[in-house]
């Protein structure tokens, strides 16, 4: 599995794709905290706080995380390799595992320059070093949970079609739905409105961004990355025969 997940993240920095990916997250996030006036905007807010980041970075990673995966495994089936790796003497788990470790290694070296957003916020406080570091902290840990979330469908998504695009589309759908789907769904769902909302991503997120790492989150969002990397694993078991 290492092997492969090396040639991963090769490939990912041996052409512009990981290069592009970083630049991208790091630009958007950059122009809506810093440049564009709007409620993200953190210097026109007057607080010393990084809950713009966090409300605005799950929005852009729907579209940059399925543009990431979209390619794991249709590529290798539009190319004819994907019966190749599976000669190679690998369990299906450890094939999906290399993938899947490969592109969130990238996503979250997309993340980690944001830490300077941090010490900028906590220079300007008053006085200086007035953060909340507690909701900060558990934000990022939500993050990586939420990151991790999104890879595991987009790697899921990646096996239905050797055509990257149709890869892309449903990832972005899935992810779209299980991240705000259930609270919008949860309006017409009465007195299950509160389980109906519990079920999405957001919910969960949102819990973790007060800076409290409840147990019933972290198992939300590990449940959410096993349960499609495993039918990742069950799809590519269908395709291997």
């Amino acid at each position: 599995m290492k092997a492969l997940l090396l040639r991963e993240i090769k490939s990912f920095f041996g052409s512009p794709i990981g290069y592009l990916v970083i630049a991208i997250f790091l630009l958007l996030n950059g122009l809506f905290l810093w440049v564009f006036e709007g409620e993200f905007n953190i210097l026109n807010s007057g607080f010393a706080d990084m809950s713009p980041f966090f409300t605005l970075s799950p929005w852009i990673l729907i579209f940059l995380i399925p543009a990431v995966t979209m390619r794991s495994f249709s590529d290798e089936k539009k190319q004819g390799t994907i019966e190749l790796l599976f000669t190679k003497p690998l369990s299906v788990w450890e094939i999906v595992n290399g993938k899947f470790f490969g592109a969130l290694t990238l996503i979250v070296l997309a993340i980690v320059p944001t830490i300077v957003y941090v010490l900028v916020l906590s220079s300007f406080g008053n006085p200086e070093g007035n953060i909340d570091m507690g909701s900060t902290l558990g934000s990022y840990f939500g993050l990586l949970f939420l990151i991790a979330g999104y890879t595991s469908i987009g790697i899921f998504t990646s096996t239905f079609s050797d055509n990257q695009i149709v890869a892309f589309i449903v990832s972005v759908f899935l992810c779209f739905f299980i991240y705000f789907g259930f609270e919008g769904v949860s309006g017409f769902a009465g007195g299950f409105s509160g389980f109906v909302a519990s079920l999405g991503m957001d919910y969960h997120f949102k819990s973790m961004s007060r800076g409290v790492l409840d147990t019933r989150d972290i198992i939300y969002f590990l449940s959410v990355t096993v349960l499609f990397l495993s039918l990742t694993v069950y799809k590519l078991k269908s395709l291997k025969g």
